[in-house]
């Protein structure tokens, strides 16, 4: 059975929280529309790094063997990635020829949920219903069951054994003669399985099955308390990359308004469908956070203003009428503010395209407007004599 807890707040505390949220807000309009500035200029900046990177990239058929003529050269290239170390987990001993071997812990655990509901009240004050609810869950770490709501379900939770994750790359990865930096090792998925030996299991609390080494007494059926340790590798492969050539490894590709570009995806990929995925991955980002900045103007306007539904909490009715209103009037007058800082800001990291479209537009007007004037003297013109005036 779900477990609920009633709190109430007076009309003072509600009011001396909204003069907290007017700063709050205040804070929050101020960082939005900082934020939604910034995004123009880091997407203008980062479309004008990948155009010129792209127009410099040379394409390199083959890395079997080092160039000197590519030293300091943004290249894209397709090779296999691949280490000849064998690595192995401190603390079970699975080993493997791979680049990077993962040991990823989780736990089976009571996991605490809440929902609330708050009711106005006559007189200002304000009543919030919270309900708790519980479910058994695999997480990432052991969960405190000392804090829980519900005094049933406090102390509920417990561990057979606590196992840190753990991660072991190799310091050498080949890319054809070519070595990758730690940023493209990084890069490479650890996804496929490692087997982990039978001989750790006892067959009675520890169960090896595949890759997973089990503590538990049925891992068919998960009790609370159980912990399953995985382990994974990135075992390599084909792969292409766009990075500047330094030595026999590759850096950032760098320009001059300080944006940087260095990919590694697995898989064989063209030089332009590299560079249109990173053109696409920035107008993703560059409309995410126009979408974010939008939402966080109007929330700070609304935290600003909040003050003002609180005031008239004494007569919920009326406070509910006025939430609409603040709700609209700050939803629209966010809306238009960052529109015009998008605006304003897309005009200002693009002065040339900016001068050529008010160039543009006020042709456009001039057109229109002596359009407008001949239109009545071609039609006294085109009339009879005796209709003209």
């Amino acid at each position: 059975m779900a477990y609920q807890e009633v709190t109430k707040t007076s009309y003072g505390t509600r009011l001396g929280n909204s003069l907290k949220g007017i700063v709050t807000g205040l804070v929050l309009f101020v960082a939005a529309t900082v934020l939604l500035w910034w995004n123009e200029g880091r997407a203008v900046k980062t479309a004008k790094m990948l155009k010129a990177a792209e127009t410099e990239c040379v394409d390199v058929v083959s890395v079997a063997s080092l160039d000197p003529a590519l030293e300091g050269q943004l290249i894209h290239a397709t090779a296999v990635a691949k280490t000849d170390e064998i690595l192995t987990d401190p603390d079970y001993g699975v080993s493997v020829n791979a680049i990077r071997l993962v040991r990823d812990v989780e736990y089976y655990q009571w996991v605490e949920h809440s929902t609330s509901e708050t009711k106005d009240k006559i007189g200002g004050g304000q009543e919030t219903t919270t309900t708790y609810t519980y479910s058994k869950e695999w997480v990432s770490g052991p969960v405190d069951s000392g804090s829980f709501k519900d005094p049933d379900y406090q102390g509920s939770n417990y561990v057979r054994t606590t196992v840190p994750d753990n991660t072991v790359t190799a310091q050498k990865v080949e890319f054809g003669a070519y070595v990758l930096p730690p940023a493209m090792v990084g890069a490479i998925p650890a996804s496929s399985s490692v087997n982990v030996p039978a001989s750790l299991a006892n067959g009675v609390d520890t169960f090896v099955e595949g890759n997973v080494v089990y503590y538990g007494e049925n891992p068919q059926t998960p009790a609370v308390g159980d912990v399953r340790v995985t382990f994974t590798e990135a075992d390599g492969g084909v792969a292409s990359i766009l990075g500047k050539v330094t030595g026999n490894t590759f850096e950032s590709y760098k320009h001059k308004n300080g944006k940087s570009l260095m990919v590694l995806k697995m898989g064989e990929h063209s030089q332009e469908s590299m560079f249109e995925s990173e053109k696409a991955a920035n107008k993703m980002i560059l409309w995410l956070l126009r979408i974010l900045g939008v939402i966080l103007v109007i929330a700070g306007l609304r935290s600003m203003f909040s003050i003002l539904v609180t005031i008239l909490k004494v007569l919920p009715f009326l406070a509910n009428v006025a939430s609409l209103g603040v709700n609209l009037v700050t939803g629209v007058v966010g809306f238009i503010w960052a529109l015009l800082v998008i605006m304003i800001a897309w005009v200002a990291y693009r002065p040339v395209l900016a001068i050529a479209l008010a160039v543009v537009i006020a042709a456009l007007i001039y057109f229109l407007v002596s359009k407008s004037k001949k239109a009545p003297a071609a039609a006294d013109a085109a009339a009879p004599a005796g209709q003209q005036s």
